[in-house]
């Protein structure tokens, strides 16, 4: 039995597993950040955005704590703390029907949690960028 997406999506959350975003992305995979204002098109790109929030809002404190799913489609509230800030979000996912991520869609309360971590966002992304990855 193929396991449903978010499934797939939680096993890769809990072993912080980047390579394992490869199977579950759509080529065409679209993330939405709550602090870039265009959409990051393409698997490469949402890869790269979901790798680094693996890495700042992957605190031992991480945990989702709210899922509703649909037919194709799934919105998952997370809790962590970073730097001493309480981060609540939202990851909004949509799936096609090979069950691969088209569109991921992250948002972030309150204010102070998103000053914090759009600067550690961006330090991760350019620093990856740098390394060439």
């Amino acid at each position: 039995m193929e396991l449903h997406p978010m499934d797939r999506w939680h096993a890769v959350v809990r072993g912080r597993d980047s390579a394992g975003l490869d199977a579950l992305l759509a080529d065409d995979a679209v993330f939405l950040s709550p602090v870039v204002h265009t959409p990051q098109r393409g698997k490469r790109l949402t890869a790269a955005y979901l790798a680094a929030a693996f890495q700042v809002l992957g605190q031992p404190s991480f945990r989702y704590v709210r899922e509703i799913r649909g037919p194709s489609d799934a919105m998952l509230e997370f809790e962590t703390e970073l730097d001493g800030v309480v981060v609540n979000g939202v990851d909004i996912i949509r799936w096609n029907t090979q069950g691969q991520i088209t569109e991921f869609k992250v948002m972030i309360r309150p204010l102070k949690a998103i000053e914090r971590v759009h600067q550690q966002m961006a330090a991760m992304l350019a620093a990856r960028q740098s390394a060439g990855g």
